[in-house]
């Protein structure tokens, strides 16, 4: 059984909120869109859905563990995850299949239909659910009727951490480099929200650096029909070639 503690690099007594904060560490670093490795992601994402999870995280942990050879097992990045705990000595119309599945920021944002494939014992079968709007990191949603033999399908959403966006209930935040001299004098800036709509931002004169900037309504949508915000925080970028003579002329200025 794959040893999740080593794999996050975090000790067997590790807080869930250590757990998350290595969990972060890690996925950023070997994101594949960062060039990452592909199974060396999905390791840590199993990791963490194991020890974020404390029902899994105690069968993980305890020697007698009859579910221990499916604690190692790596998760397809599009939708291709494990269906689990269908109860078969029930009614029909009582029985369930688990599973859990991970999207990306982008899918909460768009919401909407997903076509995803899930595991049976005879293979695989393909199912088209609705995202709903707004999604939270651990949030469970059932969709009737649509799992293997008509059972309804209880899906559990994880959310891929976003090195571009932090995100706070219906609201995202992001860098976005701003040259000093823009900041100093004032500027006009364009960026992108997570749907990569661009936007335009005015950014005036004297604007301190870590200043931030409110988008109404570019966030993610809710349940209610409610929208959430975009919060863009400006950080100083500075030139690689600043003259002389203007390092002069701020050292005169400071000495003054």
């Amino acid at each position: 059984m794959s040893n999740h503690y080593q794999t996050l690099g975090v000790d067997r007594n590790a807080t869930p909120d250590e757990i998350k904060k290595a969990y972060r560490k890690l996925a950023s670093q070997h994101h594949p869109d960062k060039g990452g490795d592909k199974t060396k992601f999905q390791e840590i994402q199993s990791a963490y859905d194991t020890l974020s999870n404390p029902q899994k995280r105690a069968m993980h942990d305890s020697p007698q563990n009859p579910f221990s050879s499916m604690s190692g097992q790596g998760f397809d990045f599009d939708s291709i995850f494990n269906v689990f705990g269908t109860r078969f000595n029930q009614p029909r119309q009582h029985q369930r299949a688990m599973m859990t599945l991970w999207i990306t920021l982008v899918d909460v944002a768009r919401g909407g239909p997903k076509t995803i494939s899930v595991g049976t014992h005879q293979g695989t079968m393909t199912v088209e659910i609705e995202i709903p709007p707004g999604i939270n990191d651990g949030d469970s949603v059932q969709y009737p009727g649509v799992g293997p033999g008509g059972m309804d399908l209880v899906i559990t959403f994880r959310i891929h951490p976003n090195p571009r966006w932090e995100r706070n209930g219906p609201n995202l935040t992001t860098d976005h480099p701003v040259d000093i001299w823009d900041l100093i004098t004032g500027t006009e800036i364009t960026v992108q929200d997570i749907l990569g709509t661009t936007l335009s931002l005015t950014v005036p004169a004297r604007t301190q650096p870590g200043t931030t900037f409110r988008l109404r309504e570019r966030g993610l949508a809710q349940r209610s029909g409610a929208i959430g915000d975009l919060l863009v925080r400006v950080q100083a970028r500075i030139p690689d070639n600043i003259p002389q003579s203007i390092i002069d002329a701020i050292n005169q200025t400071r000495n003054q």
